[in-house]
């Protein structure tokens, strides 16, 4: 029963994000913004992220607790959400936009936390939890292109704003699991931060998720510049998610065979390929092919960098960890990555999937550094 009501809080929370990641940036476009000033408003959501969410998290692993506070944050976030309704201009939205995502995005690591406290603990399968939201962000990004089509874009707005309260009440239902309670005086992140493979992790991770900024932030409205309709573009949003959710699916069986620190290698040898391909073509068919790889470029580092912080972090920091991986991978690293890419796209078009690609390959190198530390064969640690 605990799996299942996990996955109801996936579901709902990636449900969200399917309608704002893919467009978002139009209801920012219609609300007159450039490409840089979209670029500084989806790259403000991750800054905030970076310090609100392991505030947030130290406070939960010293309380023990994840379920009040999530219920607290999601019904905080529903409501300032709410605000973007009576907003314009490029400074107001930026505002409320840095308050919507400091609340709605400091739940997931608790979430991810209590999940895996249930997979140790019952011994479920997080692929299989998780990819519940997986799917719920292809529905999203199918039936949001679907309802896009010939309609305001301030549509995204009410389906977002739905969504959120569907989210909030999920978080009510979810396991109201205790945790060891960390007491210690030094803070649970400066305990994490003299762990050196843990920090390794988090570049690596860091360097491969944010690559996707691009992809995140602008494919959309470029897809759109070339012909492509709304509902094509949910259908290659969504199509990526569906390699994502196989993966997944079978993720039991591929950690038996692949560790946490190769899955983010094979993560990033994905993403060379994936973004040296849309830098180069908008033939469809490569298109397809290239979104097939967001189950690996996506898919394999988060599992990677799940697993990693469950194999080798203490319980009583595991909110903190999240949280860690959380602010540094999707705040500090997708936040400079994505107010860059605003620039790159603006000055480039689609060629600003090129400098992505330097950093897949650099993910690549830090993550064998990461994996050989895990095997022993470097001394030191």
């Amino acid at each position: 029963m605990n799996p299942a009501r996990l996955a109801f809080y996936y579901a709902a929370y990636f449900g969200v994000i399917g309608i704002l990641m893919p467009f978002w940036p139009m209801w920012l476009e219609a609300k007159g913004l450039g490409a840089v000033e979209i670029g500084f408003i989806l790259a403000s959501a991750p800054f905030v992220r970076a310090i609100a969410s392991p505030l947030i998290a130290q406070s939960a692993d010293r309380r023990g607790v994840r379920r009040p506070i999530m219920i607290a944050l999601t019904a905080t976030a529903s409501v300032s959400f709410a605000a973007f309704h009576f907003i314009n201009g490029f400074w107001p939205i930026i505002l409320v936009t840095v308050l919507f995502f400091m609340l709605f995005s400091a739940s997931q690591p608790l979430a991810e936390s209590l999940t895996m406290h249930i997979v140790r603990k019952e011994g479920a399968n997080y692929g299989r939890i998780r990819l519940w939201g997986s799917i719920t962000f292809i529905l999203a990004a199918i039936s949001g292109g679907h309802v896009l089509e010939g309609r305001d874009p301030h549509v995204i707005f009410y389906l977002s704003l739905s969504g959120l309260g569907i989210l909030f009440a999920t978080c009510i239902f979810v396991p109201n699991s205790r945790f060891p309670n960390d007491t210690g005086e030094e803070f649970p992140v400066l305990k994490l931060l003299k762990i050196r493979p843990f920090v390794w992790m988090l570049i690596a991770a860091a360097l491969i998720q944010s690559s996707h900024a691009v992809v995140y932030g602008f494919s959309t409205i470029h897809w759109k510049s070339i012909g492509y309709s709304e509902s094509l573009i949910g259908i290659l949003w969504a199509e990526g998610v569906v390699a994502e959710i196989i993966l997944f699916q079978y993720s039991a069986l591929v950690l038996k065979r692949i560790s946490p620190a190769m899955l983010i290698v094979l993560a990033a040898v994905a993403g060379v390929v994936r973004w040296t391909i849309m830098g180069n073509t908008d033939f469809l068919p490569a298109l397809f092919f290239a979104q097939a790889l967001h189950g690996l470029t996506f898919g394999a580092a988060h599992l990677g960098a799940i697993h990693y912080i469950s194999d080798t972090i203490p319980a009583n920091l595991s909110a903190t960890a999240q949280s860690l991986l959380s602010a540094v991978v999707m705040g500090v690293a997708i936040g400079l990555t994505t107010m860059i890419s605003g620039v790159l796209y603006s000055a480039i078009g689609s060629h600003a999937y090129f400098p992505m690609a330097g950093m897949a390959v650099v993910s690549a190198i830090v993550g064998l550094v990461l994996y050989f530390k895990v095997q022993g064969k470097f001394e030191g640690d």
